[in-house]
């Protein structure tokens, strides 16, 4: 068994994959000389795998894990965290955003007795558009979920191993690292770390994707959607109830002869939309129920070198 694990997740890098593994080998056997490294090819559309073949075939300290299709990072990094095997692991991008060279900081934290150690990014160098896409989607998370996050942390992240033995314990098809170590509530500590800029490529996460794994982070870790869509019923009926007694009031009085059409098209139309709304947020949370009760494999290997 080895003393250190390394994990990561490939989409789209490719192109800084050997320098990225590169640095890493470097980094971790001044650590120490019993680690792993440990990559998930998670349906890249570039040359990622010949890449990991290579270096696989180099170096036996390099598991490759190569997924059938794309299903997604978080997925894939279970992937990686069911082959490891390491006492702690280090959990990090392969886009050097996340620096190899900040590995040591946070293992030394690691060996003070913490077992989750997190990296902060100090100085988030990406675009203005990449940040601003990362704020609305940890507001919008805080907000649906109650979850509180920080949009300057990540993925890097070194864990001791009783710590992943209890992540793999969860078996849910939708997973989101950080929202699940913040969950499970374990003692943990904050690093600030280098944060670099992308050297080349792009993001795959879109505003469109991030809002849509905002969505998906809530409704399989949080009720709130319903009952926001509670509250937001009890505070229209109120208000319907103080409408219906003024209204009452006033024909009673003489000054309401025919209640306004317009009024009532208004009235229905927005109700109908609320009763709507609220039967589509049930619906999704019965269609997760169902989607969760297939126990459905999250991942399917194609292939495995090492």
């Amino acid at each position: 068994m080895p003393h250190l694990s390394i994990v990561s997740s490939i989409y789209n890098t490719g192109d800084v994959l050997q320098e990225f593994v590169q640095e890493t080998l470097e980094v971790v056997s001044g650590i120490t000389a019993d680690y792993e490294i440990v990559l998930v090819d998670d349906g890249s559309p570039d040359a990622a795998w010949v890449v990991l073949e290579t270096m696989s075939a180099a170096n036996s300290r390099i598991k490759a894990v190569k997924l059938t299709r794309n299903f997604g990072q978080h997925r894939a990094l279970a992937a990686g965290l069911d082959v490891c095997s390491g006492d702690y692991v280090v959990v990090m991008d392969s886009d050097l955003q996340d620096q190899p060279r900040e590995i040591p900081r946070l293992y030394e934290k690691a060996l003070e007795g913490y077992p989750v150690v997190i990296a902060r990014r100090g100085n988030r160098t990406d675009g203005w558009r990449r940040r601003m896409y990362s704020r609305v989607f940890y507001w919008l998370l805080w907000k649906l979920s109650g979850l509180k996050t920080d949009h300057t942390i990540g993925n890097f992240a070194v864990y001791h191993r009783t710590v992943i033995g209890e992540v793999k314990r969860m078996q849910e098809a939708d997973r989101y690292l950080p929202i699940i170590i913040i969950w499970a509530g374990f003692r943990k500590v904050v690093v600030t770390v280098t944060h670099e800029s992308r050297k080349k490529g792009q993001s795959g996460y879109s505003l469109g994707k991030l809002l849509r794994l905002a969505f998906s982070i809530t409704l399989s870790y949080s009720d709130k959607p319903l009952r926001y869509a509670v509250k937001a019923g009890f505070i229209i009926s109120s208000i319907s109830l103080v409408f219906g007694v003024f209204t009452l009031v006033q024909y009673l009085r003489g000054k309401i002869i025919v209640l306004g059409y317009t009024s009532i098209i208004l009235s229905i139309w927005f109700m109908g939309g609320v009763i709507l709304f609220t039967l589509g947020m049930v619906g999704v949370y019965v269609g997760r129920t169902f989607e969760e009760t297939k126990r459905r494999p999250r991942y399917f290997v194609e292939r495995t070198i090492n």
